[in-house]
């Protein structure tokens, strides 16, 4: 998306930022992030994202807004969140600046253990309103499309989509789940406690599939699948799920970040998919022993 500095904003997002924050005296742009048009850290004390535009982006960062409720303690407490008639529709809320760094993935991290925790801590949250996983999974020929667009060399495809299609109905459940999380939304302050950023996609689902998803991240970082599916035996929650549910997990992602890869990539997607194949593999092969 197209990114604004505060002083390229429209005089009426300004202002309403201005109405809720006071008048501006220190002001630094964010760099990361794609999904939203303004990042901006303000005194060093809050985080003003800003969409411009009816769109995905901006349905998600309204529900970041809602994650405060969702996720209390884990999740950026909200400050402000406003509707701007400006050139264009607005949505821009702020946040608590949550100060920190973010978790170390890599294999012997000491970050391991305190990322176990808090994934174990945001398993313990009911799901409430966050729309159900299993039915946002409803589109499940990722690995079909992925290989239209390049030979799927190695992959039997009919067979990925076939346990892709069964994703669906294996992830529902009553938990609260981010689903996204890597070590950029994993933030460590210097007391050693971990804050859960960017909520834009939570849903309701199974307790293990957050860990699930930090399988793969974890694999992304370095770790080989026995080990980080050994790091997931250590978060509660995981011992519950069933081989052919995280099977048919991986073999899901797989398909889609590789198919997101090839058509919307984004910083890191190509080792993403590679890291997402890799389990995908793994957990194959582990069923047809």
């Amino acid at each position: 998306m197209e990114r604004y500095a505060w002083t390229a904003l429209p005089d009426a997002v300004r202002d309403a930022v201005q109405r809720h924050i006071g008048p501006v005296t220190a002001v630094r742009d964010v760099e990361q992030g794609q999904n939203c048009s303004t990042a901006l850290v303000f005194q060093d004390d809050v985080f003003v994202k800003g969409v411009r535009g009816v769109s995905p982006q901006m349905r998600w960062l309204r529900n970041e807004v809602a994650a405060s409720g969702l996720a209390p303690g884990f999740a950026p407490e909200v400050r402000f969140c406003a509707d701007v008639d400006a050139d264009d529709r607005w949505f821009v809320a702020g946040f608590e600046y949550v100060h920190g760094r973010p978790a170390d993935l890599s294999p012997g991290s000491a970050d391991l253990e305190v990322v176990a925790a808090t994934v174990t801590g945001l398993g313990e949250l009911p799901g409430g309103v966050a729309p159900s996983l299993g039915e946002r999974w409803g589109v499940s020929d990722w690995w079909l499309r992925w290989a239209a667009l390049a030979p799927a060399t190695g992959w039997d495809v009919d067979l990925l989509t076939e346990w892709s299609g069964a994703a669906a109905d294996l992830v529902h459940g009553g938990s609260l789940l981010h689903t996204d999380l890597h070590e950029h939304q994993l933030v460590i302050d210097d007391a050693g406690s971990v804050r859960v950023l960017d909520w834009g996609r939570p849903a309701s689902g199974a307790r293990w599939v957050d860990t699930a998803f930090l399988v793969v991240r974890l694999i992304a970082a370095g770790h080989e699948p026995p080990a980080a599916e050994a790091w997931a035996e250590t978060v509660a929650g995981w011992p519950a799920r069933s081989d052919s549910a995280v099977t048919a997990f991986a073999c899901y992602v797989a398909g889609l970040w590789s198919y997101r890869a090839a058509t919307a990539p984004f910083p890191g997607a190509t080792r993403l998919g590679e890291a997402a194949r890799s389990y995908a593999r793994y957990r194959l092969g582990e069923v047809t022993q």
